[in-house]
């Protein structure tokens, strides 16, 4: 993980505040990987985290605010993702399966980050979007490494993001909501990258 501090708060934090923001998202973090959206209460991340549960609010307005931050820590594992030098369908599969495998090794985890990123709490448009474009990006760099495609397949690229995106929640929800087996979804993540991306 980089040592970027994310804050979506509009406000400059000083490192103490910053410190205990980080503790806020990893206590999240924690209740769900041990049983998942139910399991995350402001009560109980301020309780875990060691501060007043009045604290919890000052940096998050909700829990599925504070879920989309845990969001945002949890995708940035996919930068330590080694891609090969091979063709966008070849480079694009193995981030999608690098996913689906961080993905499927933290079900509890997976699933409160879907059901919190997907909510209609107005207070998660914000550090949603921030995790949508971190996510696009990073599977962006994949097709295109060199940023000189601008299409693919005939297809403009920004385009060809927003449909990886959604093959992303996709795969995330097969996983979760849907209880499908890690390989059938690997297998569906390859399949998907050929059929969007093509191989070269």
């Amino acid at each position: 993980m980089s040592g970027d501090v994310r804050i979506t708060v509009t406000r400059t934090l000083s490192k103490e505040q910053q410190a205990r923001r980080a503790r806020l998202v990893q206590a999240a973090r924690e209740l769900a990987s041990e049983g998942g959206y139910a399991a995350v209460t402001m009560h109980d991340v301020a309780d875990r985290a060691g501060v007043a549960r009045a604290t919890v609010y000052r940096y998050f307005s909700s829990k599925d605010h504070l879920l989309t931050e845990v969001a945002a820590d949890w995708a940035q594992l996919i930068a330590d993702v080694t891609v090969p030098e091979a063709d966008p369908a070849e480079r694009l599969g193995v981030l999608l399966e690098a996913l689906i495998d961080l993905a499927a090794d933290n079900l509890p985890l997976t699933s409160a980050i879907v059901q919190a990123t997907t909510s209609q709490d107005a207070g998660v448009d914000e550090p949603r979007n921030e995790l949508f474009r971190y996510v696009r990006d990073r599977f962006s760099g994949a097709i295109d490494p060199d940023g000189t495609l601008g299409s693919v397949a005939g297809v403009c690229l920004e385009d060809v993001e927003a449909v990886v995106g959604q093959l992303v929640l996709s795969a995330l929800i097969s996983l979760t909501a849907l209880a499908l087996p890690r390989e059938e979804v690997r297998s569906l993540m390859r399949t998907a990258s050929r059929l969007i991306v093509g191989a070269r």
